[in-house]
């Protein structure tokens, strides 16, 4: 790994880390969910890709601190490309989030 690579790695770390402890410094439980569904039998315990594969690791917990703070209803998570390719569209002032990816 180079120092780059794990000068980012440690990075992301860090923001994570200090979004969490952002989170409970507000009252928020960035691990509890924090959106509502409609039908107590759709309940979602996890950020779901666009295709229904939950997310994992800390990506939860990042994914659920992003929902928090900008009011979304939904957890489900896509990329600006994917939406086009689905036909949707992204709302104009959106800006993207921050996920780990890593690969077994």
């Amino acid at each position: 790994m180079s120092r780059q690579q794990s000068n980012q790695r440690s990075d992301i770390y860090s923001r994570i880390t200090n979004t969490i402890i952002a989170d409970l410094k507000r009252g928020v439980r960035p691990w509890t969910k924090p959106w509502t569904t409609g039908h107590a039998t759709a309940e979602v315990s996890r950020p779901l890709r666009h295709n229904g594969q939950p997310y994992s690791g800390i990506n939860v917990l990042l994914l659920w601190s992003e929902a928090i703070a900008r009011g979304f209803a939904s957890s489900r998570w896509m990329t600006f490309r994917q939406a086009v390719e689905l036909g949707g569209a992204v709302r104009k002032g959106e800006t993207g989030t921050t996920v780990v990816f890593a690969s077994s």
